[in-house]
């Protein structure tokens, strides 16, 4: 089974904002946060996909995710490179 993690942005009025989630459905997730259904945090946002790994194992993207959840730089950068952050 093949897993996924990912960084979700957003610009709103505030700036903009990263999500890091994993998953084993890419596509379903992101509709899922797109629809409001997805983490309490990405509600009434719309998001764009700014990067995605796959992983052979939910513990190899558990820790993924979990080093960039704490890479700010990273995911500043992500947003930059797609024109969210300016």
């Amino acid at each position: 089974m093949s897993c996924f993690v990912y960084v979700l942005g957003c610009k709103d009025k505030h700036g903009f904002r990263t999500y890091v989630g994993w998953t084993i459905d890419l596509e379903r997730r992101f509709a899922q946060h797109n629809a409001g259904t997805g983490a309490k945090s990405t509600r009434g946002r719309q998001w764009s996909l700014l990067y995605a790994e796959r992983f052979e194992t939910r513990q190899e993207a558990m820790s993924r995710e979990w080093h960039l959840k704490r890479d700010r730089v990273l995911r500043k950068r992500l947003a930059q490179d797609t024109g969210l952050a300016e």
